[in-house]
């Protein structure tokens, strides 16, 4: 047991069981927390589009002893290839110098190759709920009465949410979503599809302005392939969120002139089974918690895609919550320092997309050619210096236990 005082959280429920919410409930464990961790999804998740972990989110991985796990999965990816409309090479690069990343460092795993180690780390030491959420929350000085979706009551004595930018705890607690979304001007498609062109371990992006079509190949000429289309669009099509049928017929549309092997991914999507769409946006909130409720993850301060740091703000954050709520007397005291700790990193790491997080996907012939000159240039002296706003934080040890 740590040497919390008799007034501190004993028990907590997290809602979200994907990167920052098993993260968060290994170190509560670990600090003498009782932990349940509840998922609407019928188990943990696995696929899913590559992903970073960059900077300090490197170390938080490597405490919890799952560095080797993560390094054996790592997708070493050989190049990247831009393409013009016509499918003409305009520059192949390492995937470092696009992302700022330190080669040899940093990693990019399957999403699902990280859910996996963290759900390990923990199963067996705190409870597991699925194919349950949070409905109703109902706050009082004794705890939080949560009401869950299958009809169940408990009470706890904080409750953080890790569900996600589309938070249900974050909308439960403060609201709608609209008022914390920064909508950043592109909607996108992902899905897995045929590896008809036989690549292996590289991606391929085409851009015209306003529009990319990319396909990665994170194993071999085999294996499938994740293919992602992304596109700006000025207004936000908030009425597509729950139709799949105008999702794909939108994207089709978007890309009905498109050249290069453009005609046959949408084709794929239309007979994708796991396509996810989405927008690009960021969650932005003056406050990250509201009295025993906490937020965690992209339900707090989800930076976009764009940034590439979505997973590691996860991991960072999560390690941070839980040290603040093990050193701290109470859960008002920890939630402040949990925000006073963090926000300046989350800060840096949202503003990416302010200072070129976007420049992949410009929506301008004139962005474009910028663009594609400093791909050329980086061909001809490669970036050495990664971006400082991924190791802006240094993490803090980890809190006594006794």
């Amino acid at each position: 047991m740590t040497s919390r005082s008799d007034t501190a959280a004993h028990t907590v429920l997290i809602t979200g069981a994907s990167l920052a919410g098993p993260t968060l409930a290994y170190w509560l464990h670990r600090y003498g927390f009782a932990v349940t961790l509840v998922e609407k999804a019928h188990a943990p998740r696995g696929g899913g589009y590559p992903i970073d972990v960059r900077g300090t989110a490197i170390e938080v991985v490597r405490r919890m002893g799952i560095l080797p796990t993560l390094q054996a999965a790592h997708i070493d990816t050989g190049r990247f290839t831009f393409l013009d409309a016509d499918g003409a090479e305009v520059a192949v690069l390492r995937p470092s110098a696009v992302a700022g990343s330190v080669e040899g460092q940093d990693l990019e795993v399957g999403r699902g190759n990280l859910t996996a180690a963290l759900y390990e780390t923990v199963r067996d030491d705190v409870e597991f709920v699925f194919d349950d959420s949070v409905d109703t929350l109902d706050q009082h000085e004794r705890g939080v009465d949560v009401t869950f979706r299958s009809g169940r009551q408990r009470t706890f004595d904080v409750v953080v949410g890790a569900d996600g930018m589309h938070s249900g705890t974050r909308r439960a607690l403060l609201g709608p979503e609209e008022q914390f979304h920064r909508y950043l001007g592109y909607s996108f498609a992902v899905f897995t599809m045929p590896n008809t062109l036989g690549l292996s371990r590289e991606l391929l992006m085409w851009n015209t302005p306003g529009r990319a079509a990319a396909l990665y190949a994170t194993g071999g000429a085999d294996d499938d392939l994740h293919a992602f289309l992304n596109f700006h669009q000025p207004e936000q099509p908030l009425h597509l969120r729950r139709d799949p049928d105008a999702q794909r017929d939108l994207v089709a549309r978007t890309y009905a002139d498109a050249g290069w092997e453009v005609g046959t991914i949408v084709k794929a999507m239309h007979q994708a089974d796991d396509l996810f769409f989405d927008t690009a946006g960021q969650i932005r909130m003056p406050r990250w918690s509201s009295g025993r409720v906490a937020l965690v993850g992209d339900s707090a301060y989800a930076p976009s895609f764009l940034t590439g740091q979505g997973s590691s703000l996860a991991l960072v954050g999560a390690y941070m919550l839980a040290r603040s709520l093990a050193t701290h007397g109470d859960h008002v005291d920890a939630f402040a320092a949990y925000e006073r700790d963090t926000r300046e990193f989350v800060t840096l790491n949202q503003a990416l997309v302010d200072k070129g997080g976007a420049r992949l996907f410009p929506t301008t012939a004139e962005a474009l050619e910028r663009r594609n000159a400093m791909l050329r240039g980086l061909v001809a002296m490669p970036a050495t210096t990664p971006q400082p706003a991924h190791s802006a934080l240094v993490l803090p040890e980890p809190a006594p236990t006794s």
